[in-house]
């Protein structure tokens, strides 16, 4: 029997999943505290929860197919303003030189509201397009010796065209042994401060990362394990340590990636939100076509070129404590119970709840007012999130969240006979300012990534998912379910991640040629990150409002080119899976075609207007693979049918005979062409001629001895 493993590094405990390789069942769990004061730092937590893992489990390091960890290490080195000083060497000449030395002079970067970064900057004015050896030489050890700067960025206009000179100034820093970044090495994209910020903000952590990869893989070739070891990135996807040895920058924010990850492998997500909630905080992901949505990511109020998953932090968790006033609650959250060195009240034991009397507290200076209860015996519990969860019967007893509901009952009664409520009532009034402050986020990410309300579904993740999902989704009108092992969703998400590469270019007016060469970069990009070949899919997006081309490319690592489901379902059984997605009667989804892997269904919904003179009918459509997992939802979309000789010809056809003309101009629609299980999505394209290249360049390769089916639609859900 053959096993993944996935070890997530968290800020109080590292824990670790096992899961069978044929079958994805989870095969056990570990947990320790996070080892932050050892010799080794984290590396020997990982260690020790791998070991412990294997021994209790009978498992052989030959039995390893794949190892990943996922750490908080380097968000944790930013918000604790754990970084060194960062020496920038700005390069060039004349006119442009005058603005790359603005640019690249970073000044004290802020990282928090307390913490800072902070940079040298040393100007080489070129004497001719390379630079030579003697004024790297100067330069680099101006930044070392004058400035004490522990790492290096090598920064030049336009090097993500021309990186000789970047490189040059990093091969030298390698010889004197500090560590360097090459901003072209970091993004493709044009603009050289953005570009030189982030770079910086990577070098900053380097020493620090680079000390703890060595030793974790040190300690994992220890273990006998010869697969390679993987890191977590901040866009869902895994890396090799080669990779994050250059780039730890990638690793920012993969905590709350990881989960978004598992939710995606492990519950196949179509439409809606992950809500992955710990003790102090729920971070909130919008999933929109079963893929997770992102943006660049801002260190210290400034925009960088990480691209990371658009997670968004709500200070409510299962531990928010009660705020009030006079007496009344008014509030909860963001202090959470530990931080208030208390009791849980419905973890503990109801015997010990005596005669409970409501007193407050201020857990940190000018905190407001927190509830809890003092008890005759001296006991204090605090009233939280979770325990108002459980008293109004939102936590079912298979969930982590569940707890005493007695000792619960007990200790929310003084607050409920003070606002003249049933105990209940209490329970959901509270829990009423929590689905507030979440949903306004709720709204927003799915206004931002035009998710259909009605149809999105909330998956629950972490600890305390049952205390803020259920009561938040039925607040709202909507769907949800609490993920499989949601407790330790996060350390699944990182045992069944997938390699995501992403390449973005600055491209004015992008050619069949360069769209080519983008897409052809990121699937090297992912092949030489660990993906098998035959598993790797390119999506290519051209934003032409932007000059900007980016392919991201996603595949399996080795070994690992399985679904999570074996099955294969009937086409009944598929259509009965999106009448119940469309919320209407199996009867009323009809299929349209198929082929063979991949399934259309519509149904027709007819909305009368203006006194029932003016009906409007709009055909639903749902994509669904042959697992039963829908892999496009749209309000309104035509599909057509297409062989592999007239292909371009249907698509020319499709895109002209759609396409609206009005005042505002033309609009073409969203095209999607499916093939296999791919979609290729060709949305956001100006002009049937770019539509076509488009296709030509995703088909670019492939037998279509199969037929194309080609979704058309004006709708964004």
């Amino acid at each position: 029997m053959k096993y993944r493993i996935g070890i997530d590094v968290g800020g109080t405990f590292t824990d670790a999943v096992i899961i069978n390789d044929e079958t994805f069942d989870i095969v056990a769990t570990e947990k320790i505290p996070t080892t932050h004061h050892s010799e080794n730092g984290v590396a020997d937590g990982i260690i020790q929860v791998l070991t412990r893992a294997m021994e209790k489990n009978n498992i052989q390091p030959e039995d390893i197919t794949f190892i990943a960890h996922g750490t908080t290490q380097a968000t944790n080195a930013l918000l604790e303003g754990d970084v060194v000083r960062v020496g920038v060497l700005g390069m060039g000449k004349g006119l442009e030189g005058v603005k790359t030395k603005a640019d690249t002079n970073m000044g004290i970067m802020p990282l928090t509201e307390t913490k800072k970064l902070p940079t040298s900057s040393v100007y080489v004015e070129l004497s001719g397009d390379d630079v030579t050896r003697e004024e790297l030489e100067n330069a680099v050890n101006e930044l070392k010796e004058k400035e004490s700067c522990k790492a290096i960025v090598a920064a030049e206009a336009f090097s993500v065209d021309r990186p000789d000179n970047e490189r040059a100034v990093i091969e030298y820093c390698a010889d004197e042994g500090i560590p360097g970044t090459a901003t072209s090495d970091i993004s493709k994209l044009y603009g050289l401060k953005v570009r030189t910020r982030t770079a910086v903000v990577n070098a900053s952590i380097m020493p620090k990362m680079l000390d703890a990869a060595n030793m974790t893989e040190d300690c994992i070739r220890k273990a006998g394990i010869t697969n390679p070891l993987m890191i977590m990135r901040c866009d869902g996807g895994v890396m090799t340590v080669s990779e994050m040895r250059k780039r730890p920058i990638l690793t920012i924010l993969s905590g709350p990636a990881a989960g978004v990850a598992g939710a995606l492998m492990y519950e196949r997500l179509t439409d809606g939100l992950f809500l992955e909630v710990g003790g102090t905080s729920t971070d909130i992901s919008c999933v929109k076509d079963g893929k997770v949505m992102v943006k660049y990511a801002q260190v210290g109020g400034h925009m960088t070129y990480l691209t990371s998953l658009d997670v968004r932090t709500v200070g409510i968790g299962g531990g928010s404590m009660v705020q009030l006033a006079d007496g009344k609650a008014v509030d909860i959250g963001p202090r959470s119970v530990h931080i208030a060195g208390m009791a849980y009240e419905v973890y503990s034991d109801p015997a010990d709840i005596v005669d409970p009397v409501l007193k407050t507290v201020n857990p940190v200076a000018d905190d407001p007012d927190y509830a809890y209860v003092e008890c005759s015996n001296g006991k204090k519990f605090a009233l939280s999130m979770a325990g108002a969860a459980n008293i109004a019967g939102y936590v079912n007893p298979e969930d982590y969240a569940y707890g005493n509901i007695e000792a619960a009952r007990k200790a929310w009664q003084p607050l409920a006979d003070n606002m003249g409520l049933s105990l209940e009532e209490c329970a959901k009034k509270v829990m009423g300012y929590a689905a507030v402050k979440n949903g306004e986020v709720v709204k927003q990410l799915m206004a931002d990534y035009h998710v259909d309300p009605n149809h999105a579904v909330f998956v629950g993740g972490g600890g305390g998912a049952a205390a803020v999902v259920p009561h938040l989704a039925e607040s709202m009108g909507c769907k949800h379910k609490i993920a499989k092992n949601g407790a330790v969703i996060s350390t699944i998400g990182v045992a069944l991640a997938m390699v995501r590469d992403i390449v973005e270019r600055s491209v004015i007016d992008p050619t069949e040629e360069d769209i080519l060469a983008v897409r052809r970069e990121a699937e090297q990009q992912a092949i030489k990150n660990g993906a098998a070949p035959e598993t790797v899919e390119v999506e290519v997006e051209v934003d032409r409002s932007r000059n900007l081309v980016r392919a991201i490319a996603i595949g399996a690592t080795e070994m690992r080119s399985k679904t999570l489901k074996k099955e294969k379902l009937g086409e009944k059984e598929l259509a009965a899976i999106c009448a119940e997605d469309l919320e209407i009667p199996a009867d009323q989804v009809f299929p349209v075609t198929n082929n063979g892997q991949m399934y259309v269904m519509q149904s027709q919904s007819v909305t009368k207007k203006f006194l029932g003179l003016i009906k409007k009918k709009t055909t639903p459509l749902r994509l669904i693979d042959d697992e039963g997992v829908i892999r496009l939802k749209r309000k309104n979309a035509n599909v057509y049918e297409a062989g592999k000789d007239d292909w371009q010809e249907s698509l020319h056809k499709i895109v002209v005979n759609n396409t609206i003309v009005d005042d505002g101009g033309s609009r073409i629609p969203y095209i999607f062409v499916v093939y296999g299980k791919r979609i290729i999505n060709l949305g956001g394209l100006e002009g049937v001629e770019q539509v076509l290249s488009m296709a030509g360049i995703e088909l670019a390769g492939m037998d279509v001895s199969e037929k194309l089916m080609i979704i058309c639609t004006h709708e964004l859900s």
